[in-house]
């Protein structure tokens, strides 16, 4: 079983969220006993970035979690772009691909599941992606 993550859930954790932390960490031990656990560069971006100048120490603290790095494939960035288009023609008003959708997309063509604490939007915008949530 292979479990993309979303960003939301490593803040949960590494901040640590007083109010979610504990549960998004409880869920990520059960997702590292079904398997391995991957972030696309997407997340790996958004979580250097909340973190500045501690990239190199947050980047350790992820491999020592046991996250791994798995670059988004052309299927991948695919789906997001057709998820994103649907989304557009309902009426969505974001004018560019947001990390949403390429984290998404991702998800859907490179794992079994997504850990997020956003499952509604995952679910309305990718309906076959077995969304996990904490």
């Amino acid at each position: 079983m292979i479990t993309a993550i979303d960003t939301n859930i490593l803040v949960d954790i590494l901040e640590p969220d007083p109010k979610y932390g504990p549960i998004s960490r409880d869920v990520l031990k059960r997702c590292f006993i079904d398997g391995a656990v991957i972030a696309c560069e997407v997340v790996w971006a958004e979580i250097v970035t909340a973190y500045g100048n501690a990239s190199e120490k947050v980047i350790n603290e992820l491999k020592r979690i046991g996250i791994e790095y798995s670059a988004m494939s052309l299927e991948s960035a695919i789906k997001a772009a057709e998820c994103w288009h649907r989304y557009r023609q309902q009426g969505g008003s974001r004018s560019r691909i947001a990390a949403d959708f390429l984290i998404g997309g991702h998800a859907l063509v490179q794992s079994n599941r997504l850990l997020t604490r956003d499952n509604g939007f995952y679910r309305d915008y990718f309906g076959s992606l077995n969304v996990l949530s904490s």
